[in-house]
Formats: C-alpha cells, structure tokens, sequence
C-alpha cells in the first residue's frame, strides 16, 4: 500500500484526496492545513492522520510520497524539505512562483534522487492525450495552425483570495495560461519566436493572448480569468491539420473533412467523487488520470518521465518572458 502524505485540503488538495480514494493501492494516511475543519474534512475519506502544517507532516509523517497542493508562493520551500523525506514527491502547478526557486527544485532532485512530478494535468487530459497521439500518429497530415483557449470566471474559491495576489500566484498568466503553454511546449517545443499581449486594465495579468510561430505553422494561446461569476469555465482547441480539423468544444471532439463531421468518442473512467466543491472544474477528470501515473510509477520505483519538474520549469521560464513582453 503506497502511504500518501496530503498537504493542503483546499479545493485542489480535495481534488487529490478524492482521486487517491479512487486508486487501488494507494490511501491518504495524513493530511496537513492550518484550517483544521478543512483537514478534518478530507480526513474523513481516509482516516488520515492529521497535522496542524505541512512542515509537521514532512517531518513526522509515516508516508511513502508527498503531494503538496499549496498556494503556489508555498510550494519551493515544502517541496525543496519532502525531497528530503521521501523519493516521489508531487507538486501543484505551477511549480514555483520565481524561476529561481525552480531551479532550486531540479538542483535539489538531483542531489537527493527525489523524482518530482508537477501537476501540468492538461498533459493526462483524455482530449489532450487523444490530440497529441493524433499529431504524434500524423493522422491528418502536418499542422497548419492551431489555437488554445482556457477562459475562467474570476477564482473566489482561494483561500483569504490568495489567486489575486500576483505576488503569491502570478495572477492568471502564472496559474492559468500556464495550462495550455505547458501542453503547446511538450507538443511542439519552443517556438522560433513569439509575440505576447496582456490587459491593461484590471489586476495584473488578467489575461494574456500569445502568438507562437514555429517553422510550418502557427500557434495561439489565449488565457483569462477576469470573467463574470456567471460564465462557464471553458477549455477549447481548434487544431487546423492538412486533412482535417479538430475541435474540443462544448464536451465533444469533433473530427471536420470536407466528407463530413464526425465524433471521436474517448472513454472516460467513471469515478465515485465525494467532497470536492468549488473551483472551475467539474470531475476528476486528468487529476485522476495524472496521480495513476503519479502513483504507479512510485509503486514501482521507476522515474517520473511526464510532466517532470524539468518540463514544468522550462515552461514558467517561456510563461514569465511571456509576461515581461514588449513589443
């Protein structure tokens, strides 16, 4: 049995806590927050034990991995300290706030032989996983262009709204944007160049729009969170290839040839949720898919080889010289 220490029972820790109480083989044994009815909460799934902070469970917690889904300004210090502890730790995106406190994670795996795996979940979405076997297979021929969206009503459900603080989250650049640039980089690479735009008004970095244009084709991404309470949450892409086009939109993945429009239906692992409320997210989805990896790969002590804390750094690298942009 894979003994998981949980730290922080917000809204993405209940998320984790519900994906765990799905998968055989591994239990939530401790949970860690400094909101004891948020902890009772998620111990109630498991009989976790629980710890006032995070510090305290790393440091006296019986556990095999380490899951840290603090607010983002948190994570280098709790992560840089479970990589002391144990040998699988899991990290929220995005990973760190600074890319110096990244760097310091990967120089910190490599001296201890942690393996770290950073919650870039876009990347184990069922969509996004057909899309990129799709590009992989060359199904449709090249890509002529494609486009990335993630729109999101302002994010209240962060503790003492901690996502409005730039300085601890980045903003929607930092938390967001970050989704799709992510999955855009582990699909293509770097671009050969790139032209960014942000708002001007309202918080800062409300919502970026990039242009990505590698040798054949050309990209864009588009990312806000600065929407009414009252619009849905909405991941899209539109990939243009020569035979074809692919669209997720609206629940479907839609196939269009000029011989017709058609379904590709993908099956979904069906869960038993319990206790995850708020956010902008309506199941289990990736995060599931992602902590099977996550979990079967500490099960049988091989490496972390998707979503590595290598590939997350290098994507806040390209995401912050998107944000420090002028044209």
């Amino acid at each position: 049995m894979l003994k998981v220490g949980l730290i922080g029972c917000g809204f993405m820790g209940s998320m984790h806590a519900n994906c765990y109480h799905n998968i055989e083989g591994a239990t939530v044994v401790a949970v860690a927050d400094i909101r004891p009815e948020k902890a009772e909460e998620l111990a109630k799934l498991s009989g976790a034990k629980i710890y006032a902070t995070g510090k305290e469970l790393i440091e006296n917690a019986d556990v095999d991995v380490i899951d840290i889904c603090l607010p983002t300004y948190l994570h280098a210090e709790h992560a840089l300290l479970a990589m002391d502890k144990v040998k699988y730790v899991f990290v929220e995106k995005p990973v760190t706030l600074t890319l110096e406190e990244g760097k310091a994670l990967i120089e910190k795996a490599k001296a201890t032989g942690a393996q770290v795996q950073v919650g870039q979940v876009i990347r184990f979405w069922d969509e996004y996983v057909e899309l990129a076997k799709i590009i992989k297979a060359g199904t449709y021929g090249k890509v002529i262009n494609a486009n990335f969206r993630r729109l999101s009503p302002l994010p209240t459900w962060g503790w003492e709204d901690w996502l409005f603080d730039v300085k601890k989250s980045g903003g929607a650049g930092q938390d967001l944007h970050v989704h799709d640039i992510d999955y855009v980089l582990s699909l293509f690479g770097e671009p050969e160049k790139f032209l960014s735009a942000k708002s001007t008004l309202g918080r800062e970095n409300d919502y970026v729009a990039t242009l990505m244009q590698y040798k054949d084709f050309v990209v864009s991404v588009e990312g806000t969170w600065a929407l009414p309470g009252t619009y849905p949450f909405t991941a899209t892409f539109r990939v243009v290839f020569e035979k074809a086009t692919l669209e997720n939109a609206g629940g479907k993945l839609m196939c269009y040839t000029d011989e017709g429009a058609q379904e590709i239906k993908i099956e979904k692992v069906e869960l038993a949720g319990e206790g995850y409320k708020g956010g902008n997210v309506s199941d289990l989805g990736g995060y599931y898919n992602e902590l099977v990896y996550f979990c079967d790969r500490a099960a049988k002590g091989e490496a972390i080889e998707q979503a590595t804390v290598c590939d997350a750094v290098a994507s806040l690298d390209f995401l912050l010289r998107e944000l420090a942009f002028k044209a």
